[in-house]
């Protein structure tokens, strides 16, 4: 059994770093701690994408950090309220998944998760599916659960009100995503539960049904978002996030794609620099010592080394300074063969996988983010999404500033 650390310092850190706010408070949160005593803490993953992302990766690496103190710590998989969908801030009803597809998603979660948290051991965190006691309950056993609720504790909620302005409609399985969640803190009998600040409300609710049934006092957590410069959080959702399945050199070139107001955020929330060196960082940039470029190279070589260790970060930003700064082409470009002696350009970049869809090859092209290169020629932005391409050897297809693909027949 592992020991609990209550080192004054590494609690308040803990405490500290990257957390916006504690309930009821903090002082008796630190108090506990302090203590001595051991406590189950979680934070739950809906599996709506097949990796998970930077974001979901601060609330683990948060994790990660009560397991070192030696704390008992539960990474919930939600494959049952995945299926369901979470609504917080979303202006229109999830599309609802399938508990295959939810399965499916979640399949690489536990190893990306395992670059923080540590699955073996004298302290192992424990990875939990919330259709274990999700999928027992009976009609009779969810009108009891939602009789501690009211609709207008649900219907105040920022996003069902900018729906009813709209008229948009609001399914009655969206009010019950957050007592499908407040049931895995009772089931779980957890001390705390630490998310994102986005996800106070559904939190809270875990926080009183905890009260209403058990009768035991549960904290929560929340965690500052990374936000862009005009606070606009950065994830899936929004285009913009980095998902820990990506490739090296993907990683460090879209973290160096960031603004540069995210880089503060971005060094406490995620990455293990010490805080103090933060701190220094935070400092350094309000008061015009420090390069943002530089830092921001700091900042996407941490985070890659984190899920790709220290050689493969090095190589990324080596690759980043070639492709990127000095423009140069990589010494290895990845290839594609295709069946075709002649292919449009948006059917190519589909097929390729440089674009995911036809109206987002359009999009790239129409935003001069491709460019072709053939034979001993230049690279020449493509300008026409009409265009045919003739395969002939030595085509080379760029997008943006660092992707570059070789087709051949």
């Amino acid at each position: 059994m592992a020991k609990v650390i209550t080192d004054k310092k590494l609690v308040d850190e803990l405490l500290s770093r990257g957390v916006e706010k504690i309930y009821p408070n903090r002082e008796l949160l630190e108090k506990k701690l302090l203590s001595g005593a051991k406590i189950r803490l979680y934070c739950g993953y809906d599996p709506s994408a097949n990796a998970l992302h930077i974001g979901n990766a601060i609330s683990i690496n948060k994790l990660a950090q009560f397991q070192k103190l030696g704390h008992e710590v539960i990474f919930l998989i939600g494959d049952f309220t995945g299926m369901i969908g979470d609504p917080t801030d979303k202006k229109a009803t999830r599309q609802k998944l399938t508990r295959k597809e939810v399965l499916t998603n979640s399949r690489h979660y536990q190893a990306q998760a395992s670059a923080y948290l540590d699955f073996d051991g004298g302290n192992p965190a424990q990875v939990l599916y919330n259709s274990a006691w999700n999928d027992k309950l009976t009609f009779k056993d969810l009108i009891e659960l939602s009789s501690n609720f009211t609709v207008q504790q649900m219907i105040q909620r920022d996003m069902f009100q900018d729906r009813l302005k709209e008229a948009r409609p609001i399914y009655l399985h969206e009010f019950l995503y957050p007592l499908a969640q407040a049931y895995d803190s009772v089931t779980m009998d957890v001390d705390l539960e630490i998310g994102g600040n986005d996800q106070m409300f559904n939190m809270m609710c875990g926080r009183d049904l905890m009260k209403s049934l058990k009768n035991k006092e549960k904290f929560v957590l929340t965690l500052k978002l990374l936000t862009d410069d005009a606070g606009s959080k950065m994830g899936k959702s929004e285009g913009n996030a980095v998902f820990l399945d990506a490739k090296p050199n993907d990683m460090y070139g879209i973290i160096m794609s960031w603004p540069d107001g995210t880089i503060p955020t971005a060094f406490e929330l995620c990455t293990n620099v010490p805080y103090e060196e933060v701190k220094k960082i935070t400092s350094n940039l309000k008061t015009s010592r420090a390069n943002p470029r530089d830092l921001k190279m700091h900042l996407a070589f941490e985070i890659t080394k984190i899920y790709h260790g220290e050689k493969l970060a090095l190589e990324a930003q080596e690759n980043f300074i070639k492709t990127v700064q000095n423009k140069e082409m990589p010494d290895e470009i990845p290839g594609h063969k295709t069946n075709s002696s002649s292919i449009n350009i948006v059917d190519l970049l589909v097929e390729s996988k440089l674009a995911p869809s036809k109206n987002e090859a359009r999009r790239l092209i129409e935003q001069g983010g491709i460019k072709i290169k053939e034979g001993n020629n230049d690279f020449a932005v493509v300008k026409n999404a009409n265009l045919t391409i003739e395969i002939k050897k030595g085509i080379i297809v760029q997008r943006g500033k660092r992707q570059y693909l070789k087709i051949t027949k």
